[in-house]
């Protein structure tokens, strides 16, 4: 019998199961459910905190039907046809109950002609469809949608929050594990609830959480680096972030360098010269022509400040 996915497992299901950090947020949902209906809406927040499925159990708990709901991956199809086709052909139909949804999942891979597109649906159909976006990158998102939408950021955990859940997890399946390991995998993909749950099972081992053998999971490397930076060999961390991170994943690369910081010195004043190195990276980023040229010229800069220079 295949064992059951943890992230399945602890999914909620309804509003009542998921843990908002904002309680007016809470209020401001639990309002929609008494009233049976929502604005449009635009969650964002970073991978992994909980927007696809705050929006699955909002719809679950508005008692809207399976027939009137519409979802879709923007990350995979995203382009003027998707609205042409897919949203205006559901659209136009009534709905079965009061309105339509339309789960438009991580809507800021979506072209500008068709956010653009996007619009002119939402304004049409105003009166039978809502829309859910989510996104990563809300700056991704044209000025008009923002405009159109209720704008509900969700808020990530912090690190100790984020550690003790995973703990409780692995405490409530009965899973033996030391601090630091728990460490290496948090720090490896936080903010990133959902990963980090699918990660900890995968390297469950005799009823203990191991670290995992080479290549025994897609995200294997990140824990290495972690390693590596927990070991101050900088510059391997360096060619193993070049030789496994793609250009798409760089900008978030930039972000996991911030959080994680501390990895570089003890000392504040030097945290703040780190935090400046990996500010200008993220500003060029999107200048030059070559971005690996760019980060690795930035973990350059980074190991300078561990090393004193």
């Amino acid at each position: 019998m295949a064992k059951e996915l943890w992230v399945e497992k602890y999914r909620p299901e309804r509003i009542t199961d998921y843990v908002f950090k904002d309680i007016s947020q809470r209020k401001q949902v639990q309002n929609w459910i008494t009233d049976g209906g929502i604005p449009h809406l635009l969650f964002s927040g970073s991978p992994g905190t909980g927007k696809t499925t705050l929006a699955k159990v909002l719809i679950n708990d508005l008692g809207v039907q399976e027939a009137d709901v519409l979802l879709i991956n923007a990350s995979r199809d995203n382009g003027v046809d998707l609205i042409r086709r897919k949203i205006t052909n559901f659209s136009e139909t009534m709905p079965w109950g009061d309105y339509k949804v339309i789960l438009l999942d991580e809507a800021d891979y979506i072209s500008a002609e068709g956010q653009a597109a996007l619009r002119g649906v939402m304004e049409q159909y105003h009166a039978s469809v809502r829309f859910i976006l989510t996104c990563n990158y809300p700056n991704k998102i044209i000025p008009a949608l923002h405009s159109r939408c209720q704008g509900f950021h969700i808020t990530s955990l912090d690190t100790n929050e984020f550690t003790a859940r995973i703990a409780e997890i692995l405490i409530e399946n009965e899973v033996k594990f030391e601090l630091e390991t728990l460490d290496s995998f948090v720090r490896a993909t936080y903010p990133d609830l959902r990963k980090t749950i699918n990660n900890v099972q995968m390297a469950v081992v005799d009823d203990a959480l191991a670290q995992p053998e080479a290549d025994s999971m897609d995200t294997s490397w990140r824990l290495k680096m972690v390693e590596l930076f927990k070991a101050k060999q900088i510059r391997e961390a360096r060619k193993l972030i070049i030789a496994n991170c793609r250009v798409d994943e760089y900008e978030e690369m930039y972000r996991w360098l911030y959080k994680n910081v501390d990895m570089f010195s003890d000392n504040e004043d030097k945290q703040d010269e780190a935090i400046i190195i990996i500010r200008n990276g993220l500003v060029k980023h999107g200048q030059i022509a070559d971005p690996e040229i760019n980060l690795s010229a930035t973990l350059i800069e980074l190991e300078g400040v561990r090393n004193g220079q």
